[in-house]
């Protein structure tokens, strides 16, 4: 039997318009179709030659289509193939329709399906039409048996003929059969051992990411303590010189912050947190980053138009995905080279972008370059062109899921000989309302006094810290060491409100908001972390508050105020 492709029996979907590919593609994979959404004839002609079982198609891709590729593809079929299609016709309106339904016949084996139709309708037509496809292979399977067997046949008839003449030319042909299987199982085994060398390299990454996270988690802790006491200085002393190496201080403690929150980047996917950044400051803030890891041997750049907009993205996220890109671009230079970073209002291609007002941020190097095949892998998930060890394949992707999630896109343009450039477009910021800026640390006064408040934290640093500030605010403060200690607690009496870390043994504080709210309905909470399980706590907080360490005093100020009642809804800190 002839090898089957893993793609024999996939579904590929040309729907350029609005949402039909995606949601075709959702109900077909539910049935357990596997399928490959494309943007035009020639992709699809493609995809179809790579392996494919049938094709949706919607007819308003027809309108000005290229279809020479894929007819040369179908003229070229088997005898035993007859691919076939599936066409979701729309109301016929004007010559291009008409023109575009009259090509229809070249195509061949079609089922035409007008729209609008229902979800079975599809299915059965799917359906059909693989079963189809699969007689096909059958046929195929079929015809290459007997043409081996009839070879087959015609060789050992060859061969008792020729016994006694050739038994010399046999034996050396064997031999060197023979040897030529070594040479499989040797390759096979190569290819095994580099395999198993990837999972090995993938398993570290997995664990150093982990490892990663409890690292960040209990740094954040630390710089929480360190920040809340120095916040504390500034709100009591009046001492100017101790107020001065405070400040000094409470910079250090943001500056590892944002360390903390880029460590966390590799170690979990992290909610992104869009806000209107200046380009200028996003380059800024990877300048001397990237000059340290690009070394002397490449030039840096970075160039950003006049009127540039402020575009709408995470900067940490963006930051990082900067830096890859970098990093990337010095990996491919190994002899040096050039690397520029540039920004500019642009419009986007056709077919890349909605129409908008985006920015484009383009990261050049004048490197070797790649050829197409490999510029259109880029950009999947564990695709590398390293060696083994030297890289996860995962820069890019993050890349390009970091700039789709931000309502942009991400692409690459490169030629071997000619360098690589990679453009990140992100929505341009169009001067809506901003949130404002956390209000530094002023004066007790105004803050709510006389509240009962529980603190529950297992960290015995960062809960004295955030008692001791609570009492600064004049706030009554019952300590916790964790959630079960919490629980004795709320058995004695109701507090006004219950502040509670994440990750702690036991019970998590996720669980032990469940679990308070069972005693207490409606009693307010906060909850605060470092390195968390974003969709456990989000299933919990409802309208309570989010405090992300390390934070400052103002900021747990702002919180405590508004979870007691002033201050409005609620907002992730």
């Amino acid at each position: 039997m002839a090898s089957a492709s893993p793609h024999d029996e996939r579904i590929v979907l040309l729907a350029p318009r609005g949402r039909d590919a995606e949601v075709m593609g959702d109900m077909l994979v539910r049935d357990g179709a596997a399928c490959a959404t494309v943007p035009d004839f020639p992709a699809m002609a493609t995809a179809i030659a790579k392996g494919a079982g049938m094709a949706i198609v919607a007819e308003e891709a027809l309108h000005g289509a290229d279809l020479a590729p894929l007819l040369a593809w179908l003229a070229a079929q088997e005898p035993w193939s007859d691919f076939p299609f599936v066409i979701l016709l729309g109301k016929a309106t004007g010559p291009a329709a008409a023109g575009a339904r009259a090509r229809l016949e070249e195509l061949g084996n079609i089922i035409l399906l007008e729209r609008p139709l229902n979800v079975q309708t599809l299915r059965s037509a799917a359906s059909s039409a693989l079963r189809a496809r699969r007689r096909q292979y059958q046929a195929r399977d079929l015809l290459a048996e007997s043409e081996r067997t009839a070879a087959h046949l015609q060789q050992s008839q060859q061969a008792l003929l020729t016994l006694n003449e050739t038994l010399e030319s046999r034996i050396e042909e064997r031999t060197r059969a023979l040897a030529e299987a070594k040479d499989r199982l040797m390759n096979e085994m190569i290819e095994r051992e580099r395999v198993q060398q990837a999972m090995v390299q993938f398993q570290k990454m997995e664990a150093v990411g982990r490892l990663t996270g409890g690292i960040a988690h209990d740094f954040n802790n630390l710089l929480n303590v360190v920040q809340g006491s120095m916040d504390l200085i500034l709100l009591l002393s009046k001492d100017e010189t101790a107020r001065a190496r405070a400040e000094i201080a409470l910079r250090a403690c943001q500056r590892g912050g944002k360390l903390t929150s880029q460590l966390l980047a590799f170690a979990r996917k992290q909610n992104l947190d869009l806000h209107p950044a200046p380009v200028q400051e996003l380059f800024d803030g990877v300048r001397e980053l990237i000059a340290a890891s690009l070394g002397s041997r490449i030039a840096l750049r970075f160039e950003v138009a006049p009127g540039c907009a402020q575009v709408f993205a995470d900067a940490n996220q963006m930051e990082m995905a900067l830096l890859n890109l970098a990093i990337n671009a010095r990996d491919a230079m190994e002899d040096g080279g050039r690397l520029l970073f540039q920004a500019a209002n642009a419009c986007p291609p056709d077919g890349l972008l909605p129409a908008a007002d985006y920015v484009r941020i383009a990261v050049s190097d004048d490197g070797p370059g790649m050829p197409p095949e490999l510029v259109a892998k880029v950009f999947e998930p564990f695709f590398t062109t390293k060696e083994v060890g030297k890289g996860t394949g995962l820069g890019l992707s993050q890349v390009y899921g970091m700039a789709q999630q931000s309502g942009g896109a991400a692409r690459i343009l490169s030629q071997p000989g000619d360098g690589t450039t990679v453009e990140i477009w992100l929505r341009a910021w169009d001067g809506g309302e901003v949130l404002a800026p956390l209000p530094v640390p002023a004066a007790a006064a105004d803050t709510r006094p006389g509240s009962r408040i529980l603190v529950v934290e297992d960290d015995n640093f960062v809960r004295e810290s955030i008692v001791l500030s609570l009492e600064a605010f004049g706030h009554a403060v019952i300590q916790a060491a964790d959630g079960e200690a919490a629980l004795r607690e709320l058995r004695h009496a109701r507090p006004d409100l219950i502040i509670t870390d994440y990750l702690m043994p036991g019970i998590t504080g996720a669980e032990l908001m469940q679990r308070a709210r069972a005693v207490f309905p409606g009693i307010p909470m906060i909850i605060a972390t470092g390195y968390a399980d974003m969709q456990a706590i989000d299933a919990v907080l409802g309208e309570d508050i989010l405090l992300r360490k390390p934070f400052q005093l103002a900021e747990l100020a702002r919180s405590v105020e508004r979870a007691l009642g002033r201050g409005g809804p609620r907002a992730a800190l």
